[in-house]
């Protein structure tokens, strides 16, 4: 992404336990990036998928990680950024795979790769996978920040009632149909300009974007996944439930819908 007049690019190096998040920057897109410089995110945990974004005025990383040391469950966290390079404050949970459509496929159970993009209402969502990406339950859900919320706030984001690109229609939310040509969709890229989240499409037309999956027809596994490209478009008045949570129960929205 751009900030500043710099470009940075986000990446998670390490192995095992020891993945962690890292961040090279250069004044052009295409040369000059310096040696990588770890990011200090709080609590200093396993971390992949990392990305940056600014809303309200305020720098956010968001990323993957664990909670303790031991891969028991990835989670979403969000935290605050100074800097693009420099966190601040504490890390908060905004998502755990607790929901039965994104635990068919676990151990450990997974919430990883999250997107930001803001709605035409100004709404910040965060798309995200779900289920194994060594499984063709592999599949990507999203989640919405309530008007007025505040993200560090669990409670303050209401999580899609199944997935919004899948290949399993058991696990897809009502509504939305399973691919075709491929299974397993996950891990995307939205086409933002200098992949700021004030440059997202408005409502109307379908807009690009990128994923990985692996072609119907052929055995599902990590050396036959793709980039494809397709594209998406904003998908109003959808409401999303939830139970035995602070808050309302339901929030009507901004969803979006994904096409191969």
């Amino acid at each position: 992404m751009v900030d500043g007049g710099r470009f940075y690019i986000y990446f998670t190096a390490g192995v095992g336990s020891a993945h962690r998040m890292f961040v090279i920057s250069s004044a052009t897109a295409d040369s000059g990036y310096g040696g990588e410089t770890q990011l200090a995110l709080p609590d200093n945990k396993w971390a992949i998928d990392g990305t940056l974004f600014t809303f309200n005025s305020q720098r956010w990383f968001v990323w993957s990680g664990w909670a303790g040391d031991t891969n028991v469950e990835q989670n979403l966290y969000i935290a605050r950024m100074s800097s693009p390079t420099a966190p601040t404050g504490a890390r908060y949970v905004i998502s755990q795979p607790r929901e039965s459509w994104e635990r068919v496929v676990g151990n450990p159970f997974i919430n990883e790769a999250p997107e930001a993009i803001k709605d035409p209402n100004g709404q910040l969502h965060i798309v995200y996978s779900a289920n194994g990406s060594w499984s063709e339950q592999y599949c990507l859900a999203e989640l919405r920040l309530r008007a007025g919320g505040d993200p560090t706030y669990v409670w303050d984001w209401y999580k899609s009632n199944g997935c919004l690109f899948g290949s399993n229609r058991a696990t897809m939310m009502a509504g939305w149909d399973p691919t075709v040509n491929v299974n397993g969709p996950g891990h995307h890229s939205f086409v933002l300009l200098n992949g700021d989240i004030a440059t997202s499409p408005p409502a109307g037309p379908r807009f690009p974007l990128m994923f990985h999956a692996v072609p119907k027809g052929t055995p599902y596994s990590w050396s036959n996944r793709y980039w494809f490209t397709g594209s998406f478009c904003w998908w109003g008045n959808t409401t999303y439930s939830r139970a035995n949570v602070p808050g309302a129960t339901t929030n009507t929205g901004f969803s979006l819908k994904l096409f191969e």
